[in-house]
C-alpha cells in the first residue's frame, strides 16, 4: 500500500472538526478561491490551489498547524506515489518524439488509408500516441499531419482534426499512465491494472462516437474550407513553435526545443522501425494487462502470478518502456549515448509545472479528508442512496467547469469520494476512477489551456471552438460516464 493509500485509509473515519453546515461553507470558499484565482487573477494553478487549501483548512476548524501539516502530508505523499510515474512516462514520450518514431506511425497509417478511412485512421493513431504521450506533445505532432491530410484530400479539418483531437483527449483522461488517472486510482486505491484495462474497454467506443462520428457533424456546423497545400506547409512548418502552458502540458515539451533538439540533431538520417515505435508504446500497457490478466486467472501464491506481479508493477512496467525505447528506438536512430542522455533528461523538465500541480492537488485534496468532508459526502451519499460513480462524476464536472483544469477536477473529486471507495469492490472503485476522469473532460471552454491551444492551432474563432472541441469534449464526458455505467452492470 502506497504512503498516500495509508494516509487515505486512515482518514476514512476522520469526522468532522465543525459542523456540516461550516464545513461545507469551509468546501465551498476553498474551491471558490481556487477558481476565482485561476479565472479572474489568472494565478498559477499550483499556487491557487495551495491558497483553497489554507482557506478550506482555517474555517473548516484544522487550525493553521494541522492545515499545513495535512496539505504538506498529501503533497509529499501524491509526489512519491505518482511522480516517479510521470517522470518514466515523460522520458518515454521524450524518445518517441526525438527518434521520429512518433511521426513514423502517423506517416505509415496516412499512407495506407483513403480520404474515407482517413478520420478513422487519424483516430486510432491519436488513441495509441496517446498512451505515452500527454496532450500537448500529441497535438505537435499531429496538426501538421491534419492540416495536410485535409489539404491533399480536399477536406474539412475539423472533419479530420476532431477524430484525431478525441483520440489524445480521451486517452488523456482516462487511461494511465496520465497524471489525472494515475492520481485517481492513488487516491481511491483502485487496481491499476483493472483500471487501465476498463479504461481501455470505455475508450475505443468512446473516441469512436466523438472522433469519426462527431467530427462528421461537427465539419457541418464549422464550415472551414480545405486549406492550400502553401497554408498547409507552412502550418507544419510552424507547429513545433506554438507553446502552451497550461496544466496539459506534455512531458517533453514542444517538438524542436529544448535538449530534444540536441538529441534530434545527433541521429544519422536512419529511420527507427514502425513495429519498434508501437512496441515501445504498448509495451507498459501490456505489461500492466498481463499483471491484471494473472491476478484474475491464477491463484493467489502462484510463482507465475508472482513474477507478473512483480513486472507489471507500473513503476516497473513504465521503466521496462524507457529500456526498451531507449534500445529500440534510440540505438537505431544513430543517438549516441549522450543524445540518449540529453533526449530522456530533456523530457524532465517540461513536466515540472504538471507535477508541482498534481502535488499541490494531492494537498488540496488531503486537506479535505482531513478536514471530514469525504466522510460527511459519504453519509449523504449514502442517505440518498446515490451512486457513487455518479456522484463522482458530478463533483469532477462542477470543479473542471469552474476552474477550467482537468487535473484539478480529478484530484479534488477523488478525494472528495475518497470514503466511498472504502465498502465498494475493487472492480466499482477501478470503474470510480473511471466516472472521475470522465466528468474532468466535461465541457472545456475559455478557462482551459487546451480550448486555446486548440483554437490557435486549428485557426478557429471562439464560437467555432466551442461548437467543435468543446462540443467534443462533453460528448467524452457523458459518453465516458454512460459506458462506465454499462460497465458495472456485468462486473
Amino acid at each position: 500500500m502506497t504512503p498516500l493509500a495509508v494516509v487515505l485509509a486512515q482518514s476514512q473515519q476522520t469526522a468532522p472538526a465543525v459542523g456540516a453546515t461550516q464545513l461545507v461553507v469551509a468546501a465551498l470558499l476553498g474551491i471558490a478561491v481556487i477558481v476565482l484565482l485561476i479565472t479572474w487573477l489568472h494565478v498559477h494553478p499550483f499556487l491557487a490551489l495551495i491558497a483553497g487549501a489554507a482557506v478550506l483548512g482555517i474555517v473548516g476548524g484544522l487550525g493553521p498547524e494541522k492545515t499545513i501539516k495535512s496539505f504538506t502530508n498529501g503533497v509529499g505523499s501524491t509526489v512519491g506515489s505518482v511522480g516517479v510515474l510521470i517522470a518514466l512516462g515523460a522520458m518515454i514520450g521524450g524518445l518517441l518524439r526525438d527518434t521520429g518514431g512518433a511521426d513514423r506511425v502517423v506517416e505509415a497509417v496516412t499512407r495506407r488509408v483513403g480520404p474515407r478511412g482517413m478520420p478513422w485512421a487519424l483516430a486510432g493513431v491519436a488513441a495509441l500516441i496517446g498512451i505515452p504521450l500527454f496532450f500537448e506533445v500529441g497535438v505537435v505532432l499531429l496538426v501538421p499531419v491534419v492540416v495536410l491530410v485535409a489539404a491533399r484530400t480536399r477536406s474539412s479539418v475539423i472533419r479530420i482534426g476532431i477524430p484525431a483531437l478525441a483520440g489524445l483527449s480521451v486517452l488523456h483522461g482516462l487511461v494511465p499512465p496520465h497524471p489525472g488517472p494515475l492520481v485517481a486510482i492513488d487516491a481511491l486505491k483502485a487496481d491499476l491494472g483493472l483500471t487501465l484495462l476498463f479504461g481501455l474497454i470505455v475508450a475505443i467506443p468512446t473516441v469512436i462516437v466523438a472522433g469519426p462520428l462527431f467530427g462528421r457533424l461537427a465539419s457541418r456546423w464549422v464550415p472551414l474550407s480545405p486549406p492550400s497545400q502553401g497554408e498547409a506547409a507552412a502550418v507544419a512548418g510552424n507547429a513545433g513553435g506554438t507553446r502552451d502552458d497550461g496544466e496539459r502540458s506534455g512531458p517533453g515539451g514542444p517538438t524542436g526545443t529544448g535538449a530534444g533538439r540536441v538529441a534530434a540533431a545527433e541521429r544519422t538520417g536512419r529511420q527507427v522501425r514502425v513495429g519498434a515505435a508501437v512496441a515501445v508504446m504498448l509495451t507498459p500497457v501490456v505489461l500492466m494487462l498481463i499483471r491484471a490478466i494473472a491476478e484474475v486467472t491464477l491463484p493467489d501464491g502462484n510463482p507465475v502470478r508472482s513474477a507478473l506481479e512483480v513486472i507489471g508493477e507500473p513503476i516497473v512496467a513504465l521503466l521496462v518502456g524507457v529500456v526498451v525505447a531507449m534500445l529500440a528506438l534510440g540505438v537505431p536512430s544513430g543517438m549516441s549515448r549522450r543524445g540518449l542522455t540529453d533526449s530522456v533528461g530533456g523530457a524532465l523538465p517540461a513536466i515540472a509545472g504538471i507535477l508541482l500541480i498534481v502535488a499541490a492537488g494531492g494537498g488540496f485534496k488531503q486537506t479535505l479528508v482531513d478536514a471530514g468532508l469525504g466522510t460527511l459526502i459519504g453519509q449523504w451519499a449514502a442517505a440518498a442512496s446515490l451512486s457513487p460513480l455518479i456522484l463522482g462524476w458530478l463533483v469532477a464536472v462542477a470543479i473542471r467547469v469552474a476552474t477550467g483544469s482537468a487535473t484539478v477536477a480529478t484530484i479534488t473529486a477523488a478525494g472528495i469520494v475518497a470514503p466511498l471507495a472504502a465498502g465498494l469492490s475493487q472492480a466499482t472503485v477501478a470503474l470510480l476512477a473511471l466516472a472521475v476522469g470522465a466528468g474532468s473532460l466535461f465541457f472545456s471552454h475559455v478557462n482551459d489551456a487546451g480550448f486555446w491551444l486548440v483554437k490557435e492551432y486549428f485557426g478557429l474563432t471562439v464560437g467555432q471552438t466551442i461548437k467543435s472541441w468543446s462540443v467534443m469534449e462533453t460528448i467524452i464526458s457523458v459518453v465516458g460516464l454512460l459506458l462506465v455505467l454499462l460497465v458495472s452492470v456485468f462486473v
